[in-house]
């Protein structure tokens, strides 16, 4: 991808609001097949919430300047990482970025109590 690629976030209202998005933020765009409502759905999931929304796919949807789900559903495998752009109102600008990956290290605790995590006794 020479030129950067732009996709609209929609439906935010439907889940956790648009407020939770700032600029910078990394999203995981995932391809939904088993979508009964579009087949080239493509649901946008935040670390570690969860879903957030879905890539527009509609003329009604899609602002200028940006691609449709179903205009980048082929350039990718099952999933692709965006950078949150802009957000306004309840749309958020992502970025594609298929050069970026997110990694997290979990770390196993045992035995641990709930006074030495919050430093009050229980």
């Amino acid at each position: 991808m020479d030129q950067p690629i732009y996709v609209a976030l929609t439906g935010t209202q439907h889940y956790h609001g648009a407020a939770i998005l700032k600029p910078g933020q990394i999203v995981h765009l995932i391809k939904d097949p088993d979508n009964s409502h579009d087949q080239e759905a493509i649901k946008v999931v935040l670390t570690p919430i969860g879903k957030i929304g879905y890539v527009a796919n509609s003329t009604y949807t899609v602002p200028k300047g940006c691609w449709s789900a179903g205009r980048i559903y082929d350039t990718f495998d099952q999933q692709i990482c965006g950078i949150v752009r802009f957000v306004v109102k309840e749309t958020a600008i992502v970025e594609l970025a298929p050069d970026l990956e997110e990694v997290y290290i979990v770390k196993s605790v045992k035995h641990l109590s709930l006074s030495a995590l919050f430093g009050t006794k229980f």
